[in-house]
């Protein structure tokens, strides 16, 4: 084989060399494309837009509280269930369209005992907010917000709302069912549910103080009082003067639906730390609630908790903020800013 000229050496050789710096060029190019960070929510995010938005909805929160304590619990209980279902996109504020073959959350079977209180205190924000910054500030956003300020007025910890949600394009009641956790649940099936959205064991635990205040209705834990899993008889881990006292509202037929009773017996519009307490002492009032006194793996944190109110107030905090990162939407792409909550933009 003939050796090749110089030139047609050289020519070989620059154009190695020019296919590896493209190749290079290549790879430096997606290097920086995968390992560029994702915009993450952050406290400071309305701060030259909308500076006075925490400030407007806490006028609502503080307003809401005094005339309607009870949008305390509801309002929080609408943010998880809000995350817990396509993520903290306001998706459960949207209203099923008239004539709609598909139902919207709110109206999924799960989601039809959320108080009308709390809607009315994301959307008097909204409205609010609307006026001093329009189009700017998200359905999400202000609910993130709302949630944290009735758990400070409660009586709990004040944690800083890290912001930056869209609002959910999409709100189906068809896929609640299995993102919402049941009151009859043991801890494996909620430690799947809670692990399927990113949350651990301790976020479970945690997470569940948020019974430290609110109610339930009887279809909750009515079959805690008489036949409890199938044995025809109560729940044996239910005090029984408890027991007693919730027999007598909620009958186990016919009874009024709209009975309720609340989580903590001890403290029921307070957010402390006495609901671990109560979970000792068997007046845990949902069967998933008293579980997890009598699990190995979570006993030990509820007993930790139930002594120290400042370690659950500081992992609550953190709790929170981790639920409220699940399933963020950014952009106009995944999500969109509504003019009313209830409805799509």
């Amino acid at each position: 084989m003939p050796a090749p000229s110089s030139s047609s050496s050289s020519a070989c050789t620059f154009l190695l060399i020019f296919l590896l710096a493209v190749r290079a060029s290549n790879c430096a190019a997606k290097a920086t494309k995968s390992t560029r960070p994702r915009r993450q929510l952050s406290v400071d995010y309305y701060a030259k837009k909308c500076p006075q938005l925490e400030q407007i909805v806490g006028s609502v929160t503080s307003q809401q509280f005094k005339e309607a304590p009870v949008s305390g619990p509801a309002t929080i209980r609408l943010f998880f269930h809000d995350c817990f279902v396509e993520g903290c996109d306001a998706s459960i504020l949207i209203s099923t369209n008239p004539g709609s073959k598909e139902l919207a959350e709110k109206d999924a079977e799960d989601n039809k005992d959320l108080r009308v209180e709390a809607f009315q205190t994301i959307n008097k924000a909204k409205e609010l907010v609307e006026r001093k910054c329009p189009g700017i500030v998200s359905c999400a956003d202000i609910l993130a917000v709302a949630a944290r300020d009735f758990v400070h007025l409660a009586g709990g910890p004040y944690y800083q709302v890290k912001k930056g949600r869209w609002d959910g394009k999409i709100s189906m009641a068809s896929r609640v069912q299995y993102n919402i956790p049941r009151a009859n649940f043991t801890i494996d099936q909620q430690l799947k549910l809670f692990n399927s959205k990113g949350l651990t064991l301790e976020d479970l635990v945690v997470l569940s103080g948020a019974h430290t205040f609110g109610f339930a209705h009887c279809k909750q834990f009515v079959g805690r009082l008489y036949n409890y899993r199938g044995t025809k008889q109560p729940d044996p881990d239910m005090d029984p003067r408890l027991l007693k006292a919730l027999q007598m509202s909620c009958p186990q037929f016919g009874g009024n639906s709209d009975i309720i009773a609340p989580f903590d017996v001890t403290t029921p519009f307070m957010f402390d730390h006495a609901y671990y307490g109560n979970l000792e002492a068997k007046l845990g009032l949902l069967a998933s609630d008293q579980a997890l006194v009598l699990d190995t793996r979570t006993k030990p944190l509820v007993q930790q908790l139930g002594k120290d109110k400042q370690k659950f107030f500081q992992a609550f905090s953190v709790a929170m903020e981790k639920m409220g990162s699940i399933g963020v939407k950014r952009g106009r792409r995944h999500g969109e800013k509504r003019r009313y909550c209830s409805m799509h933009a």
